[in-house]
């Protein structure tokens, strides 16, 4: 009993002590006088962490309003507040933004005030998810690598509005309320790294017109995505993953060799109206096809290469490169065919 009493005495001093060292090495190498100047200027209403001195924490404070931020801050966190209003004012000092989290707030466009968000030269990240926008807002800042505005009410897209964000890479609109209309030919044009673009759970019928072409990540789940234009993926191609879950795409509505795309690694069209397995590359490497109408496979069609090729060349040959299926949620009963399991001889998993 006395052993274990100083083993925990013991265990708590060490504890004790690591943290203290750790706390006091944060506090030691901060200058006295740059400690007192960043409290001095830190709002009351927030937390500036001693170690971190470039960041300004105001989440989760109730604020309805944005107080002053200071010069030196980098990095600022308002999500989860009661925000209305976007204004100029307490961004006067703070030329040097390069992050900003607005998330779950109740912005709106009319309490956005003009020109401010593009005299933020400097800001990469603009988070403005879960708000009350109904268009995104303009004009916005020219650096900008990622623009999230996933559950607002968006439906309209102003003319040109990302000409100028030639360095934005993932664009975030889902859940909202866009229907084709919003998609013009041009909306897009002037991204031209874009790497990321998720569309998915709004009203879209139809494939969106003119994505750029460096596009790598297509989301569109949750519309109601009838058809596949012919040769779409001809103007991206690069796409290596494509989500068209929950559309309402039918054998009639995706062309011959729609999704016989080469770049395509991930393709994802579950929760549609399918009865067959539609051509696919021999580049693909994960093909989700669960919950449609599909009633039997056949891997002899379905192959990509004809199967006595693949047994000439082997594994040395163009095999497909098919390591993930999921059939679940069909009318396929089992087992699997033993022609799906000599073409596609990569596959580590199969849901059926």
């Amino acid at each position: 009993m006395i052993l274990k009493v100083y083993t925990s005495l013991l265990l708590f001093f060490l504890v004790n002590s690591i943290w203290t060292r750790t706390v006091r090495q944060v506090y030691d190498d901060l200058d006295p006088d740059h400690w007192s100047r960043y409290t001095s200027e830190c709002p009351q209403e927030c937390f500036c962490p001693p170690s971190f001195p470039n960041a300004l924490y105001c989440d989760n404070k109730g604020l309805k309003e944005i107080p002053p931020i200071p010069a030196r801050i980098w990095y600022l966190y308002l999500q989860n507040n009661q925000i209305e209003t976007l204004s100029e004012k307490p961004f006067v000092n703070a030329t040097h933004l390069r992050w900003i989290n607005l998330n779950k707030n109740k912005i709106t466009n009319s309490g956005i005030e003009s020109g401010v968000l593009s005299k933020m030269k400097r800001l990469l990240y603009l988070f403005l998810e879960d708000n009350e926008l109904e268009e995104v807002p303009a004009p916005l800042p020219v650096g900008l690598e990622q623009l999230r505005l996933a559950r607002n009410k968006i439906s309209r897209i102003p003319e040109r509005v990302f000409s100028h964000l030639e360095n934005l890479t993932m664009l975030d609109l889902h859940q909202n309320s866009l229907l084709d209309s919003a998609l013009q030919s041009d909306t897009f044009q002037g991204l031209n790294n874009l790497m990321q673009l998720n569309i998915a759970k709004n009203s879209l019928k139809k494939m969106p017109l003119s994505i750029p072409a460096n596009t790598l990540q297509l989301f569109l789940d949750n519309n109601s995505i009838e058809v596949i234009p012919e040769n779409y993926f001809s103007a991206i191609p690069k796409v290596t993953f494509l989500r068209l879950n929950y559309n309402k795409l039918s054998d009639d509505g995706i062309p011959p060799n729609g999704f016989n795309v080469s770049s395509i690694l991930d393709l994802q069209l579950s929760h549609n109206q399918l009865t067959k397995i539609p051509p696919i590359n021999a580049h693909l490497e994960h093909l989700h096809l669960d919950h449609n109408k599909i009633k039997s496979v056949n891997g002899t069609q379905i192959c990509p290469v004809s199967i006595a090729l693949e047994e000439d060349f082997g594994y040395y040959g163009n095999i497909p490169r098919l390591r993930y299926l999921r059939l679940d949620g069909n009318e396929i009963q089992p087992p699997i065919p033993l022609d799906i399991m000599i073409c596609f001889r990569l596959l580590q998993a199969v849901v059926i």
